[in-house]
């Protein structure tokens, strides 16, 4: 049985990652996780990976190379999908060198595992890299496409330039059959609730229960964002490993509706019960320096394998809004961050 492998199955892409491969294949799906890591987002898939019904957990950590092999070694997967990620852009600024150890280090361990243990196996591997990795991008150079200069606006977008390069690398020194994407704003349920968006309906939700006075806190508003739903970009993603997939190609991908920041706010709270919910700027949640201009051309993948966003922006976001109330109402804590 053909044998997927996802880096960071808990995360909210590898969650949904699992849950579309599930549906639309007959793959087995291996997927990595820490030992620490919350299984919030693949509660629902428990019963399945004990029943060892198609859906697998395996322990491995980036930084441990020797955990790396074993499961290389175990899974002897067909398909990589490498996500696992410090995937927090604001807190790279604290913790720079965790951020770079991970995400570069880390995929180079992972790509030296499939490369030595796999025997001469050819896995199709797909290393995410980030949208951040063009950082700040004058206007005059959007939509951004694949050729634009990096111009990295945080620890956590070096990493991903690192990462980026270190796949392309694999793919041509070694003839490994490795693919890097850069995914610009993509969002859904499940999304973690530091980022802009999550916070947002998070706070809208606790607000609404009455688990929060009725000011919500925002860090930058002016940053402008192409928007895509998660569900999109997983697909996307299977469909790079499997229509035509070219050793070494890298993609932008991302969704075809643009607002800032700001707006995505609006629209929030134009779908909330409440409306005296006021906004407050929150100096501890602005970066020292940001990523304001994240607007894609993805003509190249488009070509390549006919992907296109099909969920709207404003499905996504009464989605995004729904999983918060519904994670409030179940008398989860939410800290307001």
């Amino acid at each position: 049985m053909t044998r997927a492998l996802i880096t960071g199955i808990t995360g909210m892409v590898g969650s949904h990652l699992a849950d579309h491969l599930l549906a639309t294949t007959d793959w087995e799906v291996w997927g990595q996780c820490r030992w620490r890591s919350p299984l919030d987002n693949i509660r629902h898939l428990i019963p399945r990976i004990d029943a060892k019904d198609r859906v697998h957990l395996i322990y491995a950590e980036l930084r441990d190379e020797v955990s790396l092999r074993a499961m290389v070694r175990k899974v002897r997967p067909d398909y990589v999908f490498h996500l696992a990620a410090q995937s927090y852009p604001s807190t790279s600024f604290t913790s720079p060198l965790d951020t770079l150890d991970t995400n570069i280090l880390g995929t180079a361990r992972l790509l030296e595992a499939l490369r030595e243990v796999q025997e001469g196996a050819t896995p199709v591997v797909h290393v995410c890299a980030s949208s951040e990795v063009f950082g700040r991008v004058a206007r005059d150079k959007l939509p951004i496409n694949e050729e634009c200069t990096f111009h990295p606006a945080s620890p956590y977008a070096i990493s991903k330039v690192g990462t980026d390069l270190v796949g392309r690398y694999y793919a041509e020194a070694f003839g490994m059959c490795v693919m890097t994407t850069r995914m610009f704003t993509h969002t859904g349920p499940r999304r973690g609730d530091v980022f802009a968006e999550s916070t947002f309906a998070k706070q809208i939700a606790m607000i609404e229960a009455g688990r929060q006075e009725p000011a919500l806190r925002t860090g930058n508003l002016e940053s402008l964002r192409t928007w895509s739903d998660v569900r999109d970009a997983v697909r996307a993603y299977h469909m790079l490993v499997t229509v035509n997939p070219v050793a070494g190609e890298y993609y932008n991908i991302g969704g075809t509706f643009s607002c800032s920041v700001g707006d995505m706010l609006r629209y929030l709270l134009s779908l909330s019960t409440r409306r005296d919910i006021r906004v407050e700027t929150d100096p501890e949640r602005l970066r020292p320096v940001d990523a304001d201009l994240q607007v894609p051309d993805t003509a190249k993948f488009t070509a390549h394998t006919g992907w296109r966003p099909e969920i709207s922006f404003e499905t996504t976001m009464a989605d995004l809004l729904e999983y918060w109330r519904g994670r409030v109402a179940a008398g989860d804590v939410c800290p307001n961050r």
